[in-house]
């Protein structure tokens, strides 16, 4: 029976920041951890003044490896190469040191990069393998308009999918994924049956109550204290995203825009999400949406924490606020009378959940995940992201068209869902009859022709690097 025999489970993630992927593998971890599980988390960075709480404050366990070779990128490039040379870094140093000999593995957690699946197979061959697929990588690299680029990334590209081959099973975030998945990888398609099945376990939300307190300075304030402190009366229209380009927070600034000036009397739209001032993009797309702003005629400003916020002169239509923490966020849904979410072909979207959960109702791209979160008209409503115009409509509908009940129903209505079907409960279930499904079913082998062919061509630069690591990890070792 699922659920009965505890486990050590192991989790390999990149770089434990604050984004939707890492929201999901820590959920992910707790759901698991509440199921009795003993688990571990290894990534190759965590900076503990820019990650979730349960990642710096020992609610998990989490250990930082691999991170003293090799850089995160060089001179900004070479992501996708440094990401994956970080990656064997970290297997390889606690293979060695005999870290993860100690923790006597049941299963494997791995999500965003599969290329270290073939190691862990190789040197631990009873040890099971979970890969969490938010979304096919090759697919998120966007500009591969030169032909020496769509060169550069095809060993990568096969070595996404031969990794998660290696996998014994595969779990993805959405039924929308999953057909992008069957659609990249035919062969783990038509492989249905058996440890290749792909099933999808959607991401959850903190169902639970939670505390209406909130940071400010040192000490702490009443959240419905600082709204009324915050956002002066006004109505508030918000948007939360981390920075990037893909997730096209203009669409929310144009839609602001065209809104009559005497709609926009009232309100303001407040601009939030993860932001990485290490990370170019995310410093160049803010500047980005500040002169969008600009050249619409619309006032914006920029705070960076509460106070900061509470200081924001009362003409000002758009604020911008720079990583959210969590009592942060808690206050902005708290306030919003509409969450906007923009992203089109979003592979799931946490963001519309914690908005239904708190009663506000969500204005989506109708497409990707939100088309499994957002019930049209009664949680929220989905429109075309190439549409600006609709986007207007529904935010003056929701400002100055529908009465206080309507809204109240419609929050309702969102509580009720995202409660019955987007819980920590039911994450922990799924993940818990997956895992143990997984553990106690035989392993198959993988490795074809074309697998040989591939690892063939690899051999050499996989070697010389394996060599690198290998070496510095002993070097280390005796110093």
């Amino acid at each position: 029976m699922a659920g009965t025999t505890s486990k050590s489970i192991v989790f390999f993630h990149p770089d434990l920041g604050i984004g939707g992927a890492e929201r999901l593998i820590l959920d992910a971890a707790l759901a698991l951890k509440s199921k009795g599980h003993k688990i571990t988390i290894f990534t190759s960075h965590c900076d503990p003044a820019h990650c979730f709480d349960e990642a710096r404050d020992g609610t998990l366990d989490v250990h930082v490896r691999g991170n003293t070779i090799f850089p995160a990128t060089l001179l900004g490039r070479f992501k996708i190469l440094f990401s994956i040379l970080r990656q064997v870094h970290l297997l390889i140093s606690i293979t060695i040191s005999g870290e993860l000999a100690r923790l006597k593995p049941d299963a494997f957690f791995i999500d965003q990069l599969a290329a270290g699946i073939p190691f862990l197979r190789w040197r631990w061959p009873n040890t099971r393998i979970l890969f969490y697929c938010h979304f096919p990588d090759l697919l998120l690299v966007q500009n591969r308009s030169r032909w020496w680029k769509r060169i550069w990334r095809l060993p990568f590209d096969r070595l996404e999918g031969w990794g998660m081959k290696g996998a014994d099973k595969i779990v993805v975030n959405s039924d929308f994924t999953k057909g992008v998945v069957e659609d990249v990888w035919p062969a783990l398609a038509r492989k249905k049956r058996g440890a290749q099945a792909i099933s999808v376990v959607y991401p959850c939300v903190d169902t639970k109550d939670t505390s209406k307190d909130t940071e400010k300075g040192n000490g702490k304030v009443d959240i419905s204290t600082a709204d009324d402190e915050l956002w002066q009366g006004k109505k508030m229209i918000l948007s939360i995203n981390r920075f990037e380009r893909k997730k096209n927070i203009g669409l929310a600034i144009h839609a602001f825009h065209g809104l009559e000036l005497d709609d926009r009397r009232g309100v303001r739209l407040i601009v939030a999400g993860g932001y990485d001032p290490r990370v170019e993009e995310n410093v160049r797309y803010h500047q980005e949406l500040v002169k969008l702003a600009e050249s619409l005629g619309l006032r914006s400003a920029t705070a960076n924490n509460v106070v900061t916020a509470l200081n924001v002169p009362d003409e000002i239509e758009i604020l911008f606020l720079l990583s959210v923490p969590a009592q942060l966020k808690t206050m902005l849904l708290t306030a919003a009378r509409l969450l906007v979410y923009t992203p089109a072909n979003e592979h799931f979207g946490i963001v519309p959940l914690e908005a239904m959960l708190a009663g506000v109702p969500v204005l989506a791209a109708d497409s990707g995940g939100p088309l499994e979160t957002v019930l049209e008209g009664q949680t929220g409503w989905l429109r075309s992201a190439e549409d600006v115009r609709q986007w207007t409509e529904v935010m003056q509908r929701v400002l100055h068209g529908l009465s206080e009940e309507k809204l109240r129903t419609m929050g309702e209505a969102g509580k009720r869902w995202v409660r019955s079907e987007f819980s920590e409960t039911k994450m922990a279930d799924r993940l818990d009859e997956e895992i143990t499904w997984m553990v106690d079913s035989p392993r198959r082998r993988v490795l074809d022709f074309a697998d040989l062919l591939l690892g063939l061509g690899m051999a050499v630069p996989v070697v010389a690097a394996l060599y690198v690591i290998v070496s510095r990890v002993f070097e280390n070792m005796k110093s």
